[in-house]
């Protein structure tokens, strides 16, 4: 990989990934009824257990149950981060039913993105911030490489595996 496509990856998965961490957790905090569509769609790998989600040593089989658990199980919450960092996993990584763009356009890599920060949980002036660390692994939305769904809103990017851990 030459340099100048080093380059490229490199800012191109901290785009993905600041705009990814701005979203999902503005979504955990206002917009819980969006969280589902942050995830791969198991069909984008059958036969696999994905995306793989693991909440604070539970595992969550689903998006739609991760989605139902912050809508009916955990109060309001405000998740702020405190830092977040990136790297390029696979810079060839290939969506099935898509044609391969060079690695060049960061559009076919998986992206590694640690996170952590403080939530709290209820009412905010009461609740008692709470240290978290979380990772993600992101991959290209087959939605959005393919052109199947040309709908407003497409995430480029989607969580193929998830770990959420309060760690205070």
């Amino acid at each position: 990989m030459g340099d100048q496509e080093h380059v490229s990856l490199i800012k191109a998965s901290t785009n993905a990934s600041q705009y990814f961490v701005d979203s999902y957790y503005a979504a955990l905090n206002q917009r819980r009824n969006t969280i589902a569509s942050f995830y791969m769609a198991p069909a984008a790998m059958p036969g696999t257990n994905l995306p793989s989600i693991s909440f604070n040593g539970s595992q969550i089989p689903t998006a739609a149950a991760m989605q139902t658990l912050f809508e009916q199980q955990i109060p309001q919450a405000h998740y702020e981060v405190q830092c977040y960092d990136c790297h390029v996993v696979n810079p060839n990584y290939v969506v099935e039913g898509s044609h391969v763009s060079p690695a060049k356009t960061g559009k076919n890599m998986t992206i590694l993105v640690a996170v952590s920060g403080y939530v709290k949980y209820g009412k905010p002036k009461e609740a008692q911030p709470r240290a978290f660390s979380e990772s993600f692994l992101l991959v290209p939305n087959p939605a959005a490489i393919t052109g199947q769904q040309r709908m407003k809103n497409v995430k480029e990017w989607v969580i193929q595996t998830q770990t959420f851990r309060i760690v205070v």
